[in-house]
């Protein structure tokens, strides 16, 4: 037994190997002259947007050595993730070579495009047409086409998803920095332009989350969808700085919305309920208090400081001030609303939100979506509780007696024994399979539901423990700061609103943990908390199929608001967040098992009695 055994295994790590360095030998043939410049280009272009290295207080032929370090360093890693991009869709091409699962779809309709007719569709795809418009204006701009050559073969589809995740650590990065930028105004900190470290580091781990970066191989939706919602995320932000945004501000929100829109009907949610409620949190905090304060000033205290009854305050005291206010609301939102209103009018043309395909994706309750969402958001951000779980080892009794006094939402027993019942509540009546998660066994998620909720009542009830447990580990890396951070519980009774001061300006330096200016540890306000929470919410509950691709918009989201942690009081990662490096070597571990599960562990699917099935074609594991 022993012995058979011990030969599986060396059989496996035998096979692994010869596999591996056929993987290698492959790419290693790729890296021709044209496919490294193009990866250096695109690198140091993207790596000047997001940290240029020139001092913008000086003329602009000044620069120093500094700010090339910096510079060195985000190319540098962004070549890196290029390159591994680009291997990993190198090896897709190699042993995929024909369209797989939704990309059945997907090539063949971009294709359609190819060949200039835009009037035919497969009523099977159900998102819009997006996708297809943007890759195809990708591929035909003249200059870009007679440079690369490109055309619309499956190979070239593909390599289309590589860029726009390069693209999206631009974007990721930028958004990363203009939270911290305003969170430093609301405090009244100064408000660096420099780029943090931790921003950059964000974006980068963004890009290779591996739900992400594994569509990043594959010619599917979900990579340009995240980056729409994000170049639209980017310039909400930038309307919510210092400067009263014009018109020209609203237009363009309005053409990123709807341009959202086109890659992904759900981001409709993200455009306009969660940055239009941010610009009307924004709004009514400018707004000056009554002569009876009580409910006329904005109750929004960072989430490090906020319990159950700071949220129903900050909740009474939006409804309360913007019904008193509603022409600057109104004034604000409006680019929102008609986004909202052309998206209604899209719903009653095609009578339905779905296009093509209505039968299979019906909208409908599902709240089991919202405890779902933890255990997937806790295993992909692990890395991030080390804080929880440090204090958890060296300090039980006093992370207990927190636990109990603590006044932060989700974090008392109280409330976590109230969300608990909720939850069995939830599992009890509304657990919903759909038949597609019980058909499709390429899918991780039919294994999931397999071993787990399908196995027995008693089981699906005892989930509520992980669920509950999860929600815990993903709000505490939310509100939790570095002990010796201290931060202002909001705005108080007889205050002026904190007053920024002016922002220093650009060196073109990555700042760093310890830096005066740092402001990477803020923690979010309780009414971005809020309305994520709501946004993920309404995002999810009507989808009654289980898919992790679903859960990426939540994710960064999530991801992008978690504050920095600094381990300075143990000797250690003063300067960087440590949580970070653990972060990417996560990601990169958990990138390498599913991208070799997917292109060397394939299988031939067969019925009951041995008969092969599906014209013998082989089916590969993916998320």
């Amino acid at each position: 037994m022993v012995g058979s055994l011990q030969d599986l295994l060396l059989a496996f790590v035998n096979d692994a190997q010869r596999n591996l360095k056929d993987a290698f030998d492959i790419w290693a043939q790729s890296l021709r002259a044209q496919a490294l410049m193009t990866a250096i280009l695109t690198s140091m272009f993207l790596a000047w947007l997001i940290c240029p290295p020139v001092r913008t207080s000086a003329s602009p032929s000044q620069i120093t050595k500094s700010p090339w370090v910096s510079y060195a360093l985000v190319s540098t890693s962004l070549f890196l993730l290029s390159l591994s991009g680009g291997a990993w869709t190198l090896l897709v091409n190699r042993y995929v070579p024909e369209p797989y699962l939704d990309e059945f779809f997907h090539i063949p309709q971009a294709q359609v495009y190819c060949e200039g007719r835009y009037r035919q569709w497969d009523d099977k795809i159900t998102t819009p047409p997006g996708l297809y418009e943007v890759t195809i204006s990708y591929l035909f701009s003249v200059v870009y086409n007679k440079i690369t050559m490109l055309t619309c073969e499956t190979s070239t589809l593909r390599f289309h998803n590589l860029s726009v995740v390069l693209v999206t650590v631009a974007a990721a990065a930028q958004c990363r920095n203009l939270i911290e930028r305003r969170q430093a105004e609301r405090v009244g900190k100064v408000a660096s332009r420099n780029l943090s470290l931790y921003s950059f580091h964000t974006a980068i781990n963004t890009a290779l989350m591996p739900v992400v970066f594994f569509f990043s191989g594959l010619y599917y939706t979900d990579p340009l969808s995240t980056l729409a919602v994000l170049l639209s995320y980017r310039h909400h932000l930038q309307r919510v700085g210092p400067e009263r945004p014009g018109l020209l501000s609203d237009v363009w929100t309005v053409i990123l919305g709807v341009a959202a829109l086109f890659m992904r009907q759900t981001n409709v949610f993200w455009v306009v309920v969660y940055m239009g409620g941010l610009e009307a949190v924004y709004t009514l905090r400018s707004v000056k208090p009554g002569a009876q304060e009580f409910l006329t000033t904005l109750h929004d205290p960072p989430l490090s400081n906020s319990g159950p009854d700071d949220w129903f305050f900050c909740l009474l005291t939006i409804a309360v001030i913007a019904l008193c206010n509603p022409v600057k609301v109104l004034r604000q939102i409006w680019p929102h609303l008609t986004i909202l209103g052309l998206f209604a009018g899209f719903v009653a043309w095609n009578e339905g939100v779905v296009l093509g395909d209505k039968s299979n994706h019906i909208a409908t309750i599902h709240l089991a979506q919202m405890l779902y969402i933890w255990p997937f958001f806790a295993f992909f951000s692990l890395p991030l509780f080390a804080p929880s779980v440090l204090g958890f080892i060296t300090r039980p009794l006093q992370t207990i007696h927190s636990l109990i006094l603590r006044p932060n939402a989700l974090f008392t027993i109280p409330w976590a024994l109230l969300t608990a019942l909720l939850s069995a509540a939830v599992v009890r009546y509304n657990t919903i399979i759909h038949p597609f998660t019980l058909a499709d066994n390429r899918h991780y998620m039919f294994y999931i539901f397999r071993y787990t909720i399908l196995r027995s009542p008693l089981i699906r009830l005892l989930l509520v423990i992980p669920y509950t447990v999860a929600r815990w580990l993903v709000w505490g890396s939310l509100s939790t700061t570095t002990p010796s951070t201290t931060q202002p519980s909001g705005p108080k009774p007889r205050t002026a609103p904190a007053q920024p001061k002016a922002a220093p300006e650009s060196d073109g330096q990555l700042t760093l943990l310890d830096s005066p200016s740092s402001v990477s540890d803020t923690t979010p306000t309780t009414s971005t908390a809020i309305l994520w929470l709501l946004t993920t919410a309404l995002s999810l509950v009507t989808a009654p199929l289980v898919e992790p691709r679903y859960f990426i918009l939540p994710w960064v989201f999530y991801r992008l608001l978690v504050p920095s942690w600094s381990f300075a009081s143990v000797g250690i990662g003063k300067r960087i967040d440590l949580r970070l490096v653990l972060e990417t070597t996560w990601f990169v571990g958990v990138n390498a098992v599913t991208m070799y599960l997917f292109l060397f562990r394939p299988y031939v699917w067969k019925d009951s009695e041995g008969n092969v099935l599906d014209s013998g074609r082989l089916q590969r594991f993916m998320w």
